[in-house]
This record gives structure tokens, C-alpha cells and sequence, in this order.
């Protein structure tokens, strides 16, 4: 067999370390939660230069457009990935936004505030004076922790990329 030119060895060798990245980032993040094809779908649009259609990410990731479907429609409901379509172009192309952490982390508020009131609803379902109960209101008041600390922290991030503090904040 004989040896393949060395362009031709480096992109593979670079096509196989993308490859690998992006199926390592993917457990990693697999490992916080997430589901497995909607992060291996995520890392490869975060690591995409203009987007990528759904067939660009059916090829890649070696898997159906439904998948690719149902992991884009998983990540743009957290705000991590938007759809776009170029003026004259048949199909959409998925990105990231550049603020995609900060909004994602920005919408938690809402998802904060329902986790404490599911929490205290629980807590009275008890009666609140068992152990069960005692449990239950220690993760409402850290839910209620980070919830409160959560825009103190965007701000401090907003100050550390030179961008002007949110009104809101």
C-alpha cells in the first residue's frame, strides 16, 4: 500500500484529532447532563466556522438528520445554538451566538425562581418540620443563592470583556 502524500496524511491526521475532540468534549459534557448527540451536535457547530447546515452535520458526526434534528432543536431551547439562512441559500445554517454562555446563564433566573417555588410546594406537601422537608428547603435557599448571585456574576463577567455593565443587572 503505498504511502499517501503528506497534505493528504496531515489533513486526516487533523480531521482525526477534530474528530476526537469533538467526541471528548461531547463526554465531557454527557458527564454534566447534557445529552450525548445534542453535545456532540454542539461541539461541532461551536467549533464551525460559518455554521453548519444539518446535512454538513449528519456527514460529520456520522449520524441521521433526524438526530441532528432533534439535538438542534434541544440546543437552541437553551439558547446555545440559533438557526440563520444566508439571502439565497435552501437550507438553514446552525451557529453560536457570541454571547451564547451569557445568555444561556442570563435566562437561569426564571428556571431558578420555578425550582424554588416547586421546592417550597414540596416543603408544604411534608408539613416542613421533617427531615425530608429540612432537605428540601436547604435547596431551595441555595437555589435561591445562586439566583441572586447569578447577575452579580454577568455583570463581573460583562466588566472583564470591556463591555459596559446591563441596566438590569
Amino acid at each position: 500500500m503505498a504511502a499517501a502524500p503528506d497534505d493528504t496524511r496531515q489533513g486526516s491526521d487533523q480531521e482525526l484529532a477534530v474528530s476526537r475532540f469533538i467526541e471528548q468534549f461531547a463526554l465531557s459534557m454527557a458527564g454534566l447532563g447534557f445529552p450525548r448527540m445534542a453535545a456532540r451536535v454542539f461541539v461541532a457547530v461551536l467549533i464551525s466556522t460559518n455554521g453548519l447546515t444539518a446535512v454538513e452535520l449528519a456527514t460529520q458526526l456520522r449520524i441521521s438528520r433526524a438526530a441532528v434534528s432533534q439535538a438542534v432543536r434541544y440546543l437552541m431551547q437553551l439558547g446555545l445554538v440559533e438557526r440563520q439562512r444566508e439571502p439565497g441559500q435552501r437550507h438553514d445554517h446552525y451557529r453560536v451566538t457570541d454571547s451564547m454562555w451569557y445568555e444561556m446563564f442570563a435566562r437561569r433566573d426564571e428556571v431558578f425562581l420555578r425550582l424554588e417555588d416547586n421546592l417550597a410546594d414540596g416543603i408544604d406537601a411534608l408539613g416542613g418540620q421533617s427531615p425530608a422537608a429540612a432537605r428540601l428547603d436547604e435547596t431551595r435557599r441555595f437555589f435561591a443563592f445562586i439566583r441572586g448571585e447569578v447577575p452579580k456574576l454577568m455583570t463581573r463577567w460583562r466588566e472583564s470583556q470591556g463591555e459596559a455593565p446591563d441596566k438590569d443587572s
